[in-house]
């Protein structure tokens, strides 16, 4: 029997850690005060990933404005980093600008829980992790080694979270960035009542929507 996966928890502060990187060594503590996006991928010079990283790429600058740090990670070298990065620039023409941690020891692995022995034992899965800037762990998503993501959706992510902890608000199925949010429900009948009677678009007293505020 594999022993159990020893995850992160939401909410809860990210695994602190220092490791080795296509820019030095690097710690998470450096990034405080900014947002992590960090993910792992299963294996350099492999397809899936290639895709990813160039859509990752292409993104870096949208990122960077939502002040997000993007860190990529997997159990290969640096030097094997090294050599995708310049194969990825050299035949699709797309730079990566973020750093790649070359985790050899699997240490930041098995601590952020990458590695899924039913998946593979020698390749962390295809998991990101979103740290705020108080560096507490807001979200978690985990995909199988065959299946790419979608980077569009992690900046999504990031963005509702953004709109979350400044505003209180929450955000609907399919919500985009300027899209209506969801007013919290009210917690006592009085604030029930006082609902219904608001300027919010009120369905019913636990259903309420409003404009997204960091679009106006």
């Amino acid at each position: 029997m594999s022993e159990p996966l020893n995850l992160p928890r939401i909410n809860e502060p990210a695994p602190q850690f220092t490791a080795p990187s296509t820019m030095g060594e690097i710690s998470l503590k450096d990034y405080a005060g900014k947002w992590v996006v960090l993910f792992s991928h299963p294996a350099d010079f492999t397809p899936v990933c290639t895709t990813e990283f160039i859509g990752f790429a292409q993104e870096a600058e949208a990122f960077e404005a939502l002040n997000v740090q993007l860190i990529g990670l997997s159990i290969d070298s640096v030097y094997s980093h090294i050599a995708w990065m310049r194969s990825i620039e050299h035949h699709f023409g797309v730079k990566i600008t973020f750093p790649v941690i070359a985790d050899l020891s699997m240490d930041v692995a098995h601590k952020y829980g990458m590695i899924h022995p039913g998946a593979s034992v020698t390749a962390t899965v295809r998991c990101v992790f979103v740290i705020d800037p108080a560096q507490n762990v807001r979200a978690m998503i985990y995909y199988p080694l065959t299946t790419g993501r979608v980077i569009g959706e992690i900046k999504r992510l990031v963005q509702a979270l953004q709109l979350n902890g400044q505003h209180g608000l929450a955000t609907p199925e399919g919500w985009q960035p300027g899209d209506m949010c969801i007013v919290p429900p009210p917690p006592t009948m009085k604030a029930a009542a006082d609902r219904v009677n608001s300027s919010y678009q009120v369905t019913d007293w636990y259903f309420s929507k409003t404009p997204d505020p960091s679009a106006q």
